[in-house]
Parts: C-alpha cells; sequence; structure tokens
C-alpha cells in the first residue's frame, strides 16, 4: 500500500536556507509573514495531505468519477466532497488570494508549496480546485468591477469552483480554428454555443456553482486568433447584482475515460446559447487566456513534482526493506538471508536520479513562484519588470522538464519493485499512468518547447536567458574562491558559456531557415532544464554549508549534487549534439517515405 510523507525537512530547507523566504516576504511587505506563520502553514498542510487527501488517492483511481447520461451531473469519487469541504473550511482556497477578494493574501511561494503537498497526496483531486486560480487571476486583470464583486469572492472562498474552456474536438493549441460562437443578446449578455472538451472539473457536485471562462468568436471577429474573446460562463446563471438564478443552458456530455487521473472529471462541455458576458474587451480574449494558461502550466509542474516525490517515497522505503540477492563486494547484512535492495548500484541509480531531480527540481519551481511574488509586490517597477520576464522564460521550462522528469521518476520508483511495482497491489503503476497526462495537458512538452524557443527567446533576444545567466554568473563570483563550491562553480560557468553560444547558434541559422527553431526546440528545452538544476544544485550546497543543518543533511545535499554534476547533468552532451545537428535530417523525408 502507497503511503505519503510530506518532505517538510526539504520544503523549510528550499525555502528558508536557499531562497531565503523570511528575508524576501519581509522585502516585499508580507511583514507578518514570518517563519512561525510559514512553519505553521506548512504543520497543518501536510496534517491534512497526509490524513485526508493521500487515504483516498486509490480511492479516486479505483471508482472515479461517475457520469449520469440522463441528467448530465458528474460525482466525484466517495470521500472527495467531504475532503473539499474540510478544504474550504480550513480556507485554504483563499490562501494567495487578495484580501479585498476574501482570501489570505499569502505569497505565492507558499500557495506553491501547499500545491506540491496536494498533488503529492492526490493528483485527481487537486484539479478540483486548481483552474480556480486561473479563473480568478483572469478576472482581477481583465474583469469588469462588478464582474470582479460577483464571481471572485464566491470563487476565493471555495463555494464556486471555476473553468478554463479553450480546446475543441477540431482544435488543441491552434485556437484560432475554434467553431464555439458568441452572440450578443439582451442587457449586454451573450449567447455562447457551442462544444468544448477536455474540461478539467468541468462539471461535479462538489459546489453549487462552476464558472466557465469561455473562449469563443463574436460575429464580427477577424479570423484567426486575433478572432477570440472570453466570456463567463455560469453554470447557474447568475446576475450583476450576484443573484443566482436557474440552470443555465450548460451541460456536461460525457467524461473521458482516461489512461490516468480517473478521480478527476475530464468532462465534454456542451453550450447550448448559454447566457454568459464578455470579460475584458472584444477579440481581446487570447491575452486573458494566456494569464489563465500561464498560472496553469506553473500548477501542471508541481503536479509532475509531486508525483515525483510520493514515487519515489515509496520506492525508497521499499528498496530498504525489500530482501534480494547479496552485493557484489559481499553481504551487506550477513545476519539476513539477503540484502535489501538498497545496496544494489543500478537501484542506487534510479532512487539516486529520482532524488536529484525532485530536490533540484523543486527549487525550480518554488523560485518561480517567488519570482511571481516579486512581480507582484516590490516596489521597484524596474525589479518587478525583471521578475515578470525571468517567470515567463521560466514557465515552459518549469512545466515540461517537471512533468518530463516525472515520467522518469515514476518509472523509476516502479522498475525499483520489479515485477510488483507492475501489479495494482503497491500502487506504483497508479502514479506512471496518472504522470503521463501531465506532460500534455495545458500545452504539450512540444508546445512548451516551441513557446521557449521562439517566444520566450529568438522573439525577446533571449532576455529571459540573460538575466538567468547573470544571476548564476553573480552567484560564480559570491564563491569564487571558496574550496567547498570549487566542484561545482567551473563546470556550471562553462555549461552556461555553453549554452549561451548554442542559443546564438540556433537563432544564426533560424535567421535562414525558421524550421531550425522547431528542430532544436525540445532538445533546447530539456538541456535548459539540467542546467538550471544544475546552478540550483551548486546554490543547495553552499546554502548547506552555511546552514545549522544537521551534518548529515549537508553530506547528503552535497553527495547528491555531485552524482547530479556527475551521471545527470552530462545528458546535456546529448541534446546538444542534437540541437548542432540541425533540421536537415528531421526536414528530408517526403511524406510517403515515412510509409504507407
Amino acid at each position: 500500500m502507497s503511503t505519503y510523507k510530506a518532505p517538510l525537512d526539504d520544503l523549510r530547507f528550499a525555502l528558508y536556507d536557499v531562497l531565503g523566504a523570511e528575508a524576501l516576504f519581509a522585502r516585499l511587505g508580507h511583514t507578518d509573514v514570518n517563519r512561525e506563520l510559514v512553519d505553521a502553514v506548512l504543520d497543518e498542510a501536510a496534517r491534512f495531505t497526509e490524513t485526508v487527501l493521500a487515504p483516498l488517492n486509490r480511492v479516486g483511481d479505483e471508482i472515479g468519477c461517475q457520469y449520469d447520461k440522463a441528467t448530465g451531473n458528474v460525482t466525484p469519487p466517495p470521500g472527495f466532497k467531504q475532503a473539499f469541504d474540510q478544504f474550504v473550511e480550513g480556507g485554504w482556497t483563499g490562501l494567495t488570494n487578495a484580501p479585498e477578494h476574501g482570501g489570505q493574501g499569502m505569497p505565492a511561494l507558499l500557495g506553491g508549496v501547499l500545491t506540491e503537498m496536494v498533488d503529492s497526496a492526490n493528483l485527481a483531486w487537486g484539479n478540483f480546485p486548481m483552474l480556480s486560480h486561473g479563473a480568478v487571476k483572469a478576472l482581477e486583470t481583465y474583469g469588469e468591477d462588478w464582474q470582479k464583486e460577483v464571481f471572485l469572492k464566491p470563487l476565493v472562498a471555495g463555494q464556486w469552483t471555476g473553468t478554463m474552456c479553450l480546446t475543441e474536438p477540431h482544435c488543441g493549441t491552434d485556437l484560432g480554428l475554434i467553431k464555439t460562437r458568441a452572440e450578443p443578446i439582451a442587457d449586454g449578455k451573450y449567447a455562447i454555443t457551442g462544444t468544448k472538451i477536455f474540461i478539467t472539473a468541468g462539471e461535479h457536485d462538489l459546489v453549487p456553482n462552476i464558472i466557465h471562462l469561455v473562449l469563443a468568436k463574436l460575429p464580427d471577429a477577424p479570423p484567426g486568433a486575433k478572432g477570440i474573446s472570453l466570456f463567463v460562463v455560469p453554470k447557474f446563471k447568475v446576475a450583476r447584482d450576484g443573484t443566482v438564478g436557474e440552470r443555465n443552458a450548460v451541460r456536461c456530455g460525457a467524461i473521458e475515460h482516461k489512461m490516468g487521473i480517473h478521480g478527476s472529471a475530464t468532462c465534454v462541455m456542451n453550450f447550448d446559447g448559454a447566457e454568459g458576458y464578455l470579460v475584458g474587451q472584444p477579440h481581446r480574449g487570447l491575452q486573458a487566456m494566456f494569464v489563465m494558461m500561464n498560472s496553469a502550466r506553473l500548477g501542471v509542474g508541481v503536479q509532475g513534482l509531486g508525483l515525483s516525490e510520493r514515487a519515489y517515497q515509496n520506492a525508497l522505503r521499499y528498496a530498504r526493506e525489500r530482501l534480494q540477492s547479496r552485493a557484489l563486494s559481499g553481504p551487506k547484512y550477513p545476519d539476513k538471508p539477503a540484502d535489501p535492495l538498497l545496496v544494489h548500484p543500478d537501484v542506487r541509480r534510479m532512487l539516486l536520479t529520482q532524488k536529484a531531480l525532485i530536490e533540484g527540481g523543486r527549487l525550480l519551481s518554488m523560485h518561480a513562484y517567488s519570482l511571481l511574488d516579486v512581480a507582484e509586490k516590490a516596489s521597484d517597477p524596474g525589479e518587478r519588470e525583471r521578475a515578470e520576464t525571468l517567470v515567463s522564460w521560466l514557465t515552459p521550462i518549469s512545466k515540461a522538464c517537471l512533468t518530463e522528469w516525472a515520467i522518469e521518476n515514476t518509472y523509476n520508483a516502479l522498475q525499483c519493485f520489479g515485477g510488483h511495482g507492475y501489479i495494482h497491489e503497491h500502487g506504483m503503476e497508479q502514479y506512471a499512468r496518472d504522470a503521463r497526462i501531465t506532460t500534455l495537458y495545458e500545452g504539450t512538452t512540444g508546445i512548451q518547447s516551441l513557446d521557449l524557443i521562439g517566444r520566450k527567446t529568438a522573439a525577446t533576444q533571449g532576455a529571459g536567458l540573460k538575466l538567468f545567466l547573470a544571476e548564476v554568473d553573480a552567484f560564480a563570483q559570491q564563491y569564487e574562491g571558496d574550496a567547498q563550491l570549487a566542484e561545482f562553480i567551473a563546470p556550471l560557468r562553462a555549461k552556461c558559456a555553453e549554452w549561451a553560444q548554442l542559443t546564438r547558434n540556433i537563432l544564426t541559422r533560424a535567421a535562414t531557415n525558421p524550421e531550425e527553431l522547431g528542430a532544436a526546440s525540445t532538445d533546447y528545452l530539456l538541456y535548459s532544464g539540467y542546467v538550471v538544476l544544475a546552478y540550483w544544485w551548486a546554490r543547495s550546497v553552499a546554502a548547506a554549508n552555511a546552514s545549522d543543518r544537521p551534518q548529515a543533511f549537508k553530506d547528503a545535499k552535497r553527495k547528491t549534487a555531485r552524482f547530479y554534476y556527475a551521471r545527470v547533468l552530462p545528458r546535456t552532451l546529448a541534446h546538444k549534439a542534437a540541437i548542432d545537428a540541425g533540421a536537415a535530417a528531421l526536414m528530408a523525408h517526403e511524406d510517403a517515405e515515412f510509409g504507407p
């Protein structure tokens, strides 16, 4: 049976020792968010996720959501509603939202930590409250005053939940092809007609009303993505004064039968002249959509991290308990009939790969969330702008790498169990199934790669990369003469120089052949992710050296960093070789040459 224990020691190390969260929060005006308060939040989040959510994880996978074709209603797995009620009662839905909308105004960084615990404990359950955050951000940014007043407070309070309705049966990434239409009707309302698919938490009974944010086209919309508008469409009609009326003409037409996340309701939503309100300016919905999407992309990256953590915990426990063969160098436990799996080099390879990617990935994710706080709260406009540029650049790296590594980590965790990992009893095969979706929704890895190399690098002359390399350079200069960090600083500097040159080479080739961007994109993103983690592992060793943590904790950080530099960072060599090969080998085939 799978278990989960929140990794509070490493979370606190990342927050306090590496990221300096206490000083950061104080500098940004969160003077009341001190260590005592943060520790209380962490402890209570750990209690809730370990004791309430984690036991429901298997229930959600085995029973899943139930769809009533006659009514269109969806019932989540047993226990999910009770857990959601406790989540709302604890004030968790409003943890990071603005106090003027009923939230607690906590830093986004703490919200990211909470999300990791929730997703480790029960990823499918975590999907129900997750997208409300993106809906809130979109309405905060683009909604009219009355829309903020009417919709934000119930969303923040957890009385209602939100969705993002983007994808249609014939189009996913290319939103310019959407067919959903919005016709003006009386009193500034619009009638929304169309079908949206893959809508997470599109229908359920956890709350009495669901607020759909829907992309659609007005009658006078120009063609393509420039003709998209955003509308807020409640499940039950909501008047401008907040009065909730009759059922709207929106209905769940089916739920998907999926490889994983069975406890999450993935819905086909049919809008049949449903009443809604325009959010923001006509034909400018794409901007609002990216507010939702960027929030969700960081959240999905954390889903990958959370799954990796839980899978690793159980693989490590099994490797310590399971007796299998003797160590190659001779018995390590001669009083037992065999040695535990943990003595074997290949099992250690799998476990240490997970540990290195998880602990380094945690800092990648938490850094991104801390930048959201800086971008919103810093007093210096220039600092806010730099943070916004950097987090925008880091978002595709965080989303894609943490989820791709989740595939690897859950696979390695399952592999540690051998045949026992493949059967249902131990729960490992669920993590492998659940992890697969994280590389797909909110933009596939390929889409994240194109975003990084195209929008975030080529279109900005590498603005985000330059900021990150400057941060690395400042760190390297700070520890220039530190003998304890020399083994990490020199290769990190060399890899960053290679990264900068590699970027220049891609952009130079792309100037004469645009296919070079697409050909390099995925290898470039993964290369970038591995170098980013090299930086965070060097930072981890520096922070551990300066901390008052137990010596065993410090030693583990240094040894894991050495493992990462020796056995994981060299993956960049293969990615660089693929990038240097260019687009020719990819684009040479004619369509017919792929096969019949």
